[in-house]
Order: structure tokens, then sequence, then C-alpha cells
């Protein structure tokens, strides 16, 4: 496969990822703060879109993979293979998007007080981390081929066995 036409579909996985998990991730962590509110969800989102899309573009997440099961002969795409993508990708997006959201929910929280709430913010994003990280991790196994699956389709791509894709 040409360099140009895996440039594209990097990008669009890049894209739908980050569009699927904020989705997710960003109604998990607004219902867990306590604090739900349909305004707050989709500032949430949008925030956590441009954040993960963003972390996509300058951190090579699936060369990183590809490395990773490269040095440590495992079979991309295989089981084990997508157990230890997954678990890359979920280090690298959910602390920093977890990080950053509880700040942005702490600091509506205050906002919306008055600056009357006080919100210890260890403990807030210490249960948000504990909450979001599991569920990330299962969120980008099943969604990953499922997107996957569906930009080669798009893309005219035959994507074969999983074992034949490298």
């Amino acid at each position: 496969m040409d360099h140009d036409k895996m440039k594209t579909i990097s990008r669009k996985m890049n894209i739908y990822m980050g569009v699927a998990m904020s989705l997710t991730l960003s109604l998990v962590g607004s219902i867990s703060s306590g604090h739900f509110t349909i305004k707050g969800y989709i500032i949430s989102f949008i925030i956590s879109t441009v954040i993960s899309i963003m972390i996509g573009f300058v951190i090579p997440i699936s060369e990183i993979c590809a490395g990773v099961c490269r040095n440590h002969d495992i079979e991309r795409h295989s089981l084990k293979g997508r157990l230890i993508e997954s678990l890359i990708s979920d280090v690298v997006y959910t602390p920093l998007l977890t990080l950053l959201m509880v700040v942005f929910n702490i600091a509506m929280v205050v906002k919306n007080s008055g600056g009357n709430a006080q919100i210890p913010f260890l403990p807030m994003f210490l249960h948000s981390l504990l909450i979001c990280f599991p569920v990330g991790y299962v969120l980008i196994f099943i969604m990953q081929p499922v997107l996957l699956k569906y930009v080669f389709k798009k893309e005219g791509i035959d994507i074969g066995r999983p074992g034949d894709r490298d």
C-alpha cells in the first residue's frame, strides 16, 4: 500500500477514533462527576474531540504500536496484538484527556457556583481516571477494528484476513 494511502487511512482513523472515544468518554466523565448537564457534556465532547485529534496528529500511535508488536514478535491485529495496541492507545490518550477534562469540569463547577465550590482536584482526577481508563481500553479494543475495517472499505482496500495487514 502506498504512503499517501496509509496517511489518508491514518488521518481518518485518528478523526473517527477521536470522535467515538470523545463521545463516550465525555459522557462517562460528565455522569461520573455528579454534575452532568447537556451543555457541559456538549462542551466537554467538543474539547475532548479537538484534543484527541490533535494528539493523534502529533503522536504516531499506529507506528508506535507497529514497532512494539514488531519488537516483541507479536502479529498486529491478532488478539494479543489488539490487546497491546489498545493498551498503548489508552495509556497515551486517557490520562491526558482525563486530566484536561477534570480541569475543565472543575472550572465549570467553580464558575457556575460563583466561585464558592471547592472541589479537590486529585480525588476527582483519580476517580475519573479509574473509571475512564478501563472504559477507554474496552472502547479502543472494540472500536478500533470496526473503524479500521470501515475506513479500509471506504478507501477501496480489501483487508483480507487480520494477519495480512502490516
